[in-house]
């Protein structure tokens, strides 16, 4: 961390090399140059996270309340996937969803979709790749809080006449919410930060802010402003931890 700070104070090129003069404001020129990309990613974090809670939440609380015996076997299904390289399960997403590929391209075929339909190179099929990735990370703290819940609370509420609704919307949905908070802060970030679903499912102008950072450092080596926009990308990963922290309490996270 000292040395990419170091970095983003130089000044120089690539040819003359860089050197420390302190340029602090590589950071304002960042921002100002790439806001758009910082917007975007964000936007693309917070709809993973949300699209992420509603496939995730269902799945916990089934598995939880309804596995069983076979809870055990049920997540490791769950997360047998995902022991796949993850570049190559996004790979194969890009097949899946190509235009003219097994689902889309059967689909034109036989006339269900026109043939200028397409999903690959859109936000959709960014924030879909991201969601397919991220979802364990979802599905499993929300799953440790489900599991903690004392079913006899559940049992009382409904000897007080409570409907299954209700039951689950006074009782198990407010004793979860330390799952969902941890959910929440284990999808959101890793989603900002991506960049090989947007490289790969993506196009021109779906690009995120960890595309832009790998740009500066590997093609353009405008080694100050990438390591700048790390810094700021982590500034505010960091000031949403923090805030999160105040809302609910880290203790709640690891107990």
């Amino acid at each position: 961390m000292i040395a990419m700070g170091s970095v983003a104070l130089q000044e120089g090129s690539a040819l003359e090399g860089y050197r420390l003069t302190w340029h602090i404001a590589n950071f304002s020129d960042a921002i100002s140059q790439y806001w758009v990309y910082f917007v975007r990613s964000l936007r693309n974090g917070a709809l993973v996270t949300i699209v992420g809670l509603l496939l995730a939440y269902p799945i916990a609380y089934w598995i939880a309340f309804y596995g069983g015996r076979f809870k055990s076997l049920f997540l490791f299904l769950l997360l047998l996937p995902f022991f796949i390289s993850f570049v190559i399960r996004t790979v194969s997403w890009s097949f899946i969803l190509a235009d003219s590929g097994i689902v889309f391209g059967t689909l034109k075929d036989i006339g269900l979709l026109p043939e200028r339909f397409r999903v690959l190179g859109t936000t959709f099929a960014v924030v879909a790749g991201i969601t397919y990735n991220l979802l364990p990370f979802t599905i499993l703290p929300l799953y440790v809080s489900l599991e903690r819940i004392d079913r006899s609370l559940v049992e009382a509420a409904k000897d007080l006449y409570a409907s299954k609704t209700e039951a689950f919307r006074k009782v198990v949905l407010p004793l979860s919410m330390p799952g969902v908070f941890a959910a929440i802060l284990l999808t959101f970030i890793p989603a900002t930060g991506d960049y090989v679903n947007a490289y790969v499912l993506g196009g021109p102008g779906t690009a995120m802010i960890g595309n832009q950072i790998q740009l500066e450092f590997l093609r353009a080596r405008e080694y100050p402003t990438a390591a700048a926009l790390a810094f700021i990308l982590m500034a505010i990963m960091l000031v949403g931890a923090i805030l999160y922290a105040r809302v609910l309490g880290t203790e709640e996270v690891t107990t």
